[in-house]
C-alpha cells in the first residue's frame, strides 16, 4: 500500500529537480503537481524524497503491466544483450515478425502491421494508408477527439484549442462532427438516441452540404473518447458508423491508442461493440513503457509499394520483445483482472455518486474509468476548479490521478491492480471529495 511520509510535499529534492526542469525543459509540458519519480514497482511509485504513491495514471495508460514487471524487465535485458537496433524498414529480424504475427491474430486474422514509436505516428500512418488505398482526400473526425500532435494527427484532433493555438493552418480536408455523449446529449435528443443523431448528421448534413461521401477516405474514431473525457458512446453507435462508412466505401479507423491492450477488459475496446474496423492505431500500453506503436490493417488494404512509408525506429527489437511479454501477461490474466477490478470500482463509484453532489456521472469499461464533476446535477456546469483541487489534494495524500475533458477525473491504473489497492485509492478519493464539498 502506498503511503506518504510526514515530510511536506513536495520535498526538497523534488523542488530542486522541478527548478532544474523549468530551466532546461520545454514549458509546453503539462504537469499539475510536482511528482518527481525515482522508482516504481507494480502500482507503487517512489519520488526522489522517498515518498510513496499509488499510481492511478499508468504514465497516461502506458504501464499496462505495472512498473518494472519482472518478466518485462527480463525480456528487455535479454534483447539488449543481443542487439539494440537494426531498422526494420530496411532489414529483417524475428522480433518484429513475431509481434506482427501476434497482432494479426489478435486483430481477427489476415492483418499486417506497420510499426511506429507512438500513437500520433500510428495515426499518421493510418491517414496515409487510407488516402493511398482509396485515392480520396477527406477525413471525418469527432469533436473532443485526441489523435496526436503532429500536423496530420493534430488536424484530426478536436479536443482543446490550446493544442492548435498558433500552429495553423491544418489539413483543410478534415471535418469534425460531435461525438455522441449520453450524459450531455443535444437539446431535445434522448441519451439513447444521441448516436443516431450524430449518424444522421454525417449522412444527411455533412455529406450533403459540405462534401460528397465518395471523396471521404476514412472516418477516425475512438471507441471510448480518452482526452475528451472518457466518454462511452451508445452501444449501437460504432456498428452504425461502420455500416454508414462501408455504404460509401469509406474506411473506418479506430484509435485504440489509449483504450487498447486489455485496458477495458477486452484486448481492444471496439470488441465491446461487435465491430471489425478496417484499420487500427495502437501505442501506449502495448510495450509496458517502451516507445512502440502500430498501425494494423487488413491485408487487403496494406498493399502500398516499398518506400511509400517507413520509420527508422519503429518496431525496435527491444520494444518488440517487451510487447510480446506484455501481450502474454495481458491475455493470461491481466485483461480479466481489469474487467473484474474495473467493475468493482465503477460499482463503488456509482454508490459514492449518490452521496456526493459533485459527481455528475460515472462511466467506463474495465480500468478506463471517468468521473465527471459538476457544480450541480441539473445544470451540469463543469466543476473545473474543484477537479483541479481534488487532483492536487489526492497527490498530497499519496494518490496520483489525472484529468481529462473539461472536468472529468480519469482512473487508469495498471492492469495488475489488486482489490486492496483499489480500496485505498477510492478511500483517498472520497476523503478528498468530501473535504472539497464541505468547503
Amino acid at each position: 500500500m502506498a503511503k506518504k511520509s510526514s515530510k511536506t510535499l513536495p520535498g526538497p529534492q523534488a523542488l530542486q529537480w522541478v527548478k532544474r526542469d523549468h530551466d532546461a525543459i520545454s514549458p509546453s509540458y503539462t504537469r499539475q503537481y510536482p511528482f518527481v519519480m525515482q522508482s516504481g514497482k507494480g502500482l507503487v511509485v517512489t519520488d526522489v524524497d522517498g515518498n510513496r504513491y499509488l499510481d492511478f495514471t499508468s504514465g497516461i495508460a502506458v504501464t499496462a503491466t505495472g512498473h518494472c514487471h519482472p518478466k518485462v524487465v527480463k525480456a528487455i535485458r535479454a534483447q539488449a544483450g543481443q542487439f539494440i537496433h537494426m531498422s526494420g524498414t530496411d532489414f529483417y529480424y524475428p522480433q518484429e515478425v513475431l509481434l506482427a504475427e501476434r497482432l494479426s491474430v489478435l486483430a481477427g486474422g489476415d492483418c499486417k502491421s506497420f510499426f511506429t514509436n507512438s500513437g500520433t505516428e500510428s495515426i499518421e500512418a493510418a491517414m496515409k494508408l487510407a488516402r493511398y488505398v482509396t485515392r480520396r482526400p477527406y477525413f471525418i473526425s469527432f469533436l473532443g477527439s485526441f489523435h496526436g500532435r503532429t500536423f496530420g494527427a493534430l488536424s484530426l484532433t478536436g479536443s482543446k484549442a490550446v493544442h492548435k493555438n498558433r500552429f495553423g493552418p491544418f489539413l483543410p480536408t478534415v471535418l469534425h462532427v460531435p461525438y455522441p455523449n449520453p450524459y450531455r446529449p443535444p437539446t431535445g435528443i434522448s441519451p439513447d438516441r444521441c448516436g443516431e443523431y450524430v449518424l444522421d448528421m454525417i449522412r444527411n448534413q455533412l455529406c450533403f452540404h459540405l462534401i460528397a461521401p465518395e471523396e471521404v477516405a476514412a472516418i477516425f474514431v475512438e471507441p471510448i473518447q480518452g482526452e475528451g473525457g472518457y466518454i462511452l458512446p451508445p452501444n449501437d453507435f460504432l456498428s452504425g458508423l461502420l455500416k454508414l462508412a462501408h455504404a460509401f466505401g469509406i474506411l473506418l479507423v479506430v484509435d485504440e491508442v489509449q483504450s487498447g491492450i486489455g485496458r477495458t477488459g477486452k484486448m481492444f475496446a471496439y470488441e465491446h461493440f461487435g465491430i471489425q474496423p478496417d484499420i487500427m492505431a495502437l501505442a501506449k500500453g502495448i510495450a509496458s513503457g517502451l516507445p512502440l506503436g502500430a498501425m494494423v490493417a487488413s491485408s487487403t488494404l496494406m498493399h502500398w509499394e516499398p518506400g511509400a512509408h517507413a520509420n527508422t525506429f519503429g518496431g525496435n527489437p527491444i520494444a518488440c520483445e517487451a510487447a510480446r511479454v506484455t501481450l502474454d501477461l495481458v491475455e493470461n490474466g491481466l485483461m480479466q483482472n481489469a474487467e473484474k477490478i474495473g467493475a468493482f470500482m465503477i460499482s463503488r463509484l456509482k454508490k459514492m455518486q449518490e452521496g456526493h453532489r459533485l459527481i455528475g456521472d460515472v462511466r467506463g469499461l474495465g480500468l478506463m474509468i471517468g468521473i465527471e464533476l459538476v457544480q450541480d446535477r441539473v445544470s451540469k456546469e463543469p466543476a473545473i476548479s474543484e477537479r483541479s483541487q481534488i487532483i492536487q489534494r489526492c497527490f498530497e495524500r499519496g494518490l496520483l490521478i489525472l484529468g481529462c475533458g473539461r472536468s472529468t477525473i480519469r482512473f487508469a491504473p495498471p492492469l495488475t491492480i489488486k482489490r486492496k489497492e483499489a480500496d485505498t485509492a477510492l478511500a483517498i478519493f472520497e476523503e478528498v471529495l468530501t473535504e472539497i464539498e464541505n468547503e
